[in-house]
């Protein structure tokens, strides 16, 4: 319990780095990034901005798939203001079609660019229940089935890649503590909240969709291990991060949970 309230109040962990340190302080000592080429989902707001941004600091090139391009050309504007320098190609991208992620996949390989590292960040956390161009739930489309084929059809690009850069590649799905909250039969679940035949519940959603977001990372690894591939597959915890995901919840407990984090 003591080290759970520890951390909570920002204490510096295992790594020297804790909920107070900067991304630049994180990163001042990554002297290979000015070498990758990354994609980065959700890099117009939030978390994904602040990574696109530091990146782009340290010299990778960017790679944005977007679904609002008035929403990336000012994220790139604002990159640029910082960074002169930057490389940062703008691509339109729809997770939550199939068709759209297979046409950017497309749009991508045709450049010729290798590919070092995936970050699949970008997140639904919708009050209402909606449903894809494909028949499934919005937030299990968005958040799982969207990153699942664009990692699918990247994989042997990022396979190709670290073999000829000798660089080691890495997929890193973003996910939350919130994917524990979800129990029950996941298959059964989801075609149940697809087709309304139980009450839409939010978080539950949510959470359903960060279980599968962990659960690929796990599968990933193992793929990539059959493979041979210099590829790491990670999933990671953000922690509390006030961002837009968020911006219908807030309230007493969650300004508390900001405060001591």
């Amino acid at each position: 319990m003591f080290m759970t309230v520890k951390y909570l109040i920002g204490s510096v962990g295992p790594s020297g780095f804790g909920s107070k340190s900067t991304a630049e302080e994180v990163t001042e000592a990554c002297t290979h990034i000015s070498s990758i080429t990354a994609i980065i989902t959700g890099g117009t707001s939030g978390i994904g901005a602040e990574t696109a941004r530091i990146l782009a600091k340290r010299g990778a090139r960017l790679i944005l798939p977007v679904r609002s391009l008035t929403s990336a050309e000012e994220m790139k504007a604002r990159i640029l203001s910082e960074c002169s320098g930057s490389d940062i190609i703008i691509l339109p991208l729809d997770l939550s079609s199939l068709v759209s992620v297979q046409s950017f996949v497309s749009c991508f390989l045709s450049l010729g660019l290798p590919l070092n590292l995936l970050i699949n960040n970008a997140g639904k956390f919708p009050d209402r229940h909606a449903v894809s161009e494909d028949g499934i739930e919005m937030t299990f489309a968005t958040n799982y089935l969207g990153h699942f084929l664009l990692t699918k059809l990247l994989l042997e690009k990022m396979a190709e890649t670290a073999k000829e850069s000798g660089i080691e590649g890495r997929i890193v799905n973003v996910s939350s503590t919130v994917h524990s909250w979800f129990t029950g039969d996941g298959i059964q679940y989801l075609d149940q909240i697809t087709h309304k035949k139980i009450p839409y519940d939010p978080t539950k959603a949510y959470s359903f969709s960060k279980l599968a977001n962990v659960l690929h990372a796990k599968a990933l690894s193992e793929r990539i291990k059959e493979m041979k591939a210099h590829i790491t597959a990670n999933c990671v915890n953000p922690g509390v991060v006030r961002t837009q995901l968020t911006r219908d919840r807030e309230g007493l407990m969650t300004d508390l949970m900001f405060f001591i984090s």
